[in-house]
């Protein structure tokens, strides 16, 4: 399905080369101030135009279609709805016959019988990550924490100085990069998230593996973990009380949260459509230089519903 939440639900729904793709929010609060504008920061930062970025320039202007009356949400659904204006459906005929490497071409054609959108990768476009990013702003009003993410390893180089360099070089390749983005979310208060299916890393989880692309999601030291000691590993308390002294566990302990921020790293695979590979098209290089946003969005709706 394409649902996700229980007391904040979000549905996205269209297609990279539809006429339009949005999201529905249900349960939003009521009386929380919102208009067009307030989207606009966090739509420009996902908006392509850096070096490795794709050619494809879309306006990415948000119409708010339900649930907001008299600049305030009404607590009734909520709907953002955007164009698609700047599509080259072209590019993409051949590929009902020969799906591409690394996308949902054939997976898609199977389970629906070979009648979804393939333009642009359709309903399974990285496009539809603009829902996410408008649903976000909504739910950063809701959880009003502090949220923060960038890149911290650009293909597996970890020295920002040279991440230039190695994207112009495999841009000349015609071939791509991934990236590993590390989260953090600051000023959340200890005791949120429940133990087991709902804890704050499995739902975080769920959600961070629904943006396309992604590929592994660790929490704290996560799979260095694995190599330490518990001597290494363990965060002590402080003399009466309060949050962990160090942060290895990344601000959750039992699926709660413990005070200390938020800490996660999310894995983005290289951009499977590659000129190398011969796919024609408008693709990024690394489409990761334009998630961080959506990955902020995600932890806020994933936060907002607990």
């Amino acid at each position: 399905m394409n649902t996700f939440g229980s007391k904040l639900r979000v549905s996205l729904f269209g297609e990279s080369h539809g006429e339009r793709i949005g999201v529905v929010l249900d349960g939003v609060r009521p009386g929380l101030p919102l208009s067009e504008a307030d989207f606009e920061a966090d739509l420009a930062r996902r908006r392509a135009g850096a070096p490795g970025t794709t050619p494809r320039h879309e306006a990415d202007l948000p119409e708010i279609v339900s649930g907001v009356f008299e600049g305030h949400t009404t607590g009734a659904p909520l709907t953002i709805c955007f164009r698609n204006t700047n599509t080259r459906s072209v590019d993409y005929a051949s590929f009902r016959a020969h799906p591409r490497p690394g996308h949902a071409d054939y997976t898609a054609s199977i389970k629906y019988q070979g009648f979804n959108d393939p333009r642009g990768g359709g309903h399974f476009s990285g496009r539809l990550t603009l829902g996410l990013v408008a649903a976000g702003v909504v739910a950063k009003k809701m959880a009003s924490y502090r949220y923060e993410a960038h890149i911290v390893e650009l293909g597996g180089e970890t020295d920002p100085k040279r991440w230039e360099e190695r994207l112009k070089a495999v841009m000349a390749e015609g071939d791509s990069l991934g990236a590993v983005i590390e989260g953090r979310v600051e000023g959340v208060p200890a005791g949120v998230g429940e133990p087991f299916w709902d804890s704050v890393e499995s739902l975080l989880s769920h959600a961070l593996f629904a943006i396309p692309g992604v590929r592994g999601v660790e929490f704290g030291d996560g799979f260095a973990a694995s190599r330490m000691k518990g001597s290494e590993h363990n965060d002590p308390f402080p003399e009466g009380g309060g949050a962990p002294l160090t942060n290895h566990a990344g601000g959750v302990n039992g699926g709660i949260t413990n005070g200390n921020p938020i800490v996660f790293r999310v894995g983005f695979k290289p951009t499977s459509s590659i000129a190398k590979g011969g796919v024609p098209g408008r693709h990024d290089a690394c489409f990761a230089l334009r998630t961080p946003v959506v990955v902020e969005a995600v932890a806020a709706l994933v936060l907002a519903n607990l």
